[in-house]
C-alpha cells in the first residue's frame, strides 16, 4: 500500500510544482535556445529535473518507514549528491574533470557504503566471483560510464523520461517480488515523479530535464540495475523470480544508452575523431533525420527497450552464454538496418531539395527591393495649383 501511495504522492507533487518551476526558470532566463546540437524549436526552460527529484523525495519522505530508510540510506544520500552535481552543472557549467570528481562521491557511497556492486560474472565465461578490488573498480567504471551514457540520450522530447519510466517500472516489480521493498518503493516513486514530468516534457516539450534530471535518473537507474544484476545472480530460485542470464537482463534494462554509446564511440574513432567530441550522431538524431517526430522517436526506442526486456524475461531459462550473443547480434542487425534506412531517407530528401545556387538566386531576388521611381515628366504633365 505504501508503494502505491508513494507513487501517487510523487506524481501529484510533481504535477503541481512543474508549472511553477517552468515559470521560475523562464523568469530567471534558464532556457535553451535551438541551434548547434539542440534540435528543438523555440526557447524552452531546462533544469526540469528539479521537479522530478523534489517530487520523488516528497514521496519517499512521506512513505518510507524507518527500516527501509536504514536499508537504503546510502543510496538516497548518493542520489541527493548526484542531483546537486547536476544542478551545479546546469547553473554554472562544470569542467569535465569537475563533473567526474563530483560523480565519484555518490559512486563511493553506492559501491563501498551500500555495497551495491558487480560481485562476479555469475558463471559467465566460467567466472563466478571477482576479487573485491576488481569488483569495486569494475562497478565504478560501469556506474560512471552508464550514468553519462544516459545523460547523452536526453536529446529528444520525452525520450529520457520514457526510457527510465520503463526500466524503473520493471525494477519496482522485481524488487518487490524478491523482498527488496525499500528499493521497490524507491523505483515506483521515481516512476510517479517521471510520469508527472512527462506531462510537460512530451512533444512539444514545455520544459527539459537538463543535467539535473538526466544525471540523477541515469545514476539511480544504473545503480539499481547493478543491484538487480547482482541480486539475481547470487540469489536462490526460492527467493523470487530468478533469471539465468542476469547480465543480459541488466543489458536489456539499459539497452538504448549502451547501444548509443558503443555506436558513437566506434563511428567517431573509425573516422579518427575523439570519441568524446559531441555531435549529432546519436541514435535519436538519426531517427529524426528519417522524418520521425520527437514523440515517435520516444515511442520507437521505448518499444525497442520493451522488446529486449520481454526477450530477457521470456527466455529466463537461458544462460548469458546464449542470451548475450543473441542480443548482441540482434542489436547489431537493427543498428545496420537503421543506418541504411537513414541514409536512404537523407538521399531522397537531398534529391527533392532545390539546388543550392537556385536557392541563393531566389534569396537574392527576395532581398532586392525595388526603389520607387518618379517619371521625369510628372511636373510637366500635372499643373500645380498655387491657390
Amino acid at each position: 500500500m505504501n508503494i502505491f501511495l508513494s507513487t501517487v504522492t510523487a506524481f501529484f507533487i510533481g504535477f503541481i510544482i512543474t508549472p511553477i518551476v517552468i515559470l521560475a526558470l523562464k523568469r530567471a532566463n534558464f532556457i535553451e535556445v535551438p541551434g548547434g546540437r539542440k534540435i528543438h524549436s523555440g526557447s524552452v526552460p531546462s533544469m526540469g529535473g528539479v521537479a522530478i527529484v523534489v517530487a520523488t523525495f516528497f514521496g519517499l519522505i512521506a512513505w518510507l518507514d524507518f527500516d527501509q530508510i536504514v536499508q537504503s540510506r546510502y543510496f538516497l544520500v548518493a542520489f541527493a549528491i548526484m542531483f546537486s552535481v547536476g544542478l551545479r552543472d546546469d547553473l554554472i557549467e562544470l569542467s569535465a574533470f569537475q563533473k567526474l570528481l563530483g560523480q565519484c562521491i555518490p559512486a563511493f557511497f553506492v559501491i563501498v557504503m551500500a555495497d551495491i556492486r558487480v560481485s562476479g560474472f555469475y558463471g559467465f565465461l566460467g567466472i563466478y566471483e571477482l576479487p573485491y578490488v576488481v569488483s569495486v573498480v569494475l562497478t565504478f567504471v560501469l556506474l560512471i560510464v552508464l550514468t553519462n551514457s544516459f545523460n547523452l540520450i536526453d536529446g529528444a522530447d520525452g525520450l529520457a523520461g520514457t526510457l527510465s519510466l520503463i526500466s524503473f517500472s520493471v525494477l519496482g516489480f522485481w524488487f518487490l517480488d524478491v523482498g527488496l521493498e525499500a528499493y521497490s518503493l524507491i523505483s515506483f516513486t521515481l516512476v510517479g515523479g517521471i510520469l508527472s514530468f512527462l506531462v510537460f516534457n512530451w512533444h512539444p516539450a514545455k520544459i527539459f530535464m537538463g543535467d539535473t534530471g538526466s544525471l540523477s535518473l541515469g545514476f539511480a537507474l544504473t545503480a539499481l540495475v547493478i543491484l538487480f544484476v547482482d541480486k539475481n545472480g547470487t540469489m536462490g530460485p526460492w527467493e523470487g523470480y530468478k533469471l539465468e542470464a542476469p547480465i543480459a537482463a541488466g543489458l536489456a534494462l539499459l539497452i538504448v544508452p549502451v547501444y548509443d554509446t558503443l555506436r558513437i564511440f566506434i563511428k567517431r574513432m573509425s573516422k579518427g575523431k575523439s570519441p568524446l567530441k559531441p555531435d549529432k550522431s546519436h541514435v535519436h538524431h538519426f531517427l529524426i533525420r528519417m522524418g520521425l517526430g520527437h514523440d515517435k522517436v520516444a515511442l520507437i526506442l521505448g518499444g525497442v527497450k520493451c522488446f529486449f526486456i520481454f526477450l530477457a524475461f521470456g527466455l529466463s531459462g537461458l544462460s548469458d552464454h546464449i542470451l548475450l550473443p543473441l542480443m548482441a547480434i540482434m542489436i547489431a542487425v537493427m543498428g545496420i538496418w537503421m543506418d541504411s534506412k537513414t541514409l536512404e531517407r537523407v538521399k531522397v530528401l537531398t534529391m527533392a531539395a532545390p539546388p543550392v545556387l537556385e536557392n541563393s538566386r531566389h534569396s537574392k531576388k527576395r532581398k532586392e527591393k525595388k526603389r520607387p521611381q518618379i517619371a521625369s515628366d510628372i511636373l510637366k504633365r500635372d499643373e500645380i495649383n498655387m491657390n
